[in-house]
């Protein structure tokens, strides 16, 4: 079965927080990076890979993305935080 990643990427000075998913989340980070694809994204300059986890199915991929997204911010980072402390750039 093809992994599915649900992902948080931010700016350089770890301000704003994009909750996303995908099936192919190398390909989606440098989508990111180059604009392409999410006009918040863009707006925002998020480019910086400072989460992620895989799921095997895109069913729970999708349902964690959407629990995440209506976390608060705080809620957000400590989550960030237990895997990534600090906050940096993730390299794939």
């Amino acid at each position: 079965m093809k992994s599915s990643y649900i992902y948080i990427i931010t700016n350089k000075y770890r301000t704003t927080l994009y909750v996303g998913v995908t099936s192919d989340l190398n390909k989606r980070v440098v989508e990111h990076q180059n604009e392409i694809g999410s006009e918040f994204t863009k707006k925002y300059n998020l480019k910086d890979l400072i989460y992620y986890e895989e799921f095997n199915d895109i069913n729970q991929a999708i349902a964690r993305e959407k629990q995440i997204k209506n976390w608060k911010k705080d809620w957000k980072l400590n989550l960030i935080k237990e895997m990534n402390p600090s906050l940096i750039t993730l390299l794939l």
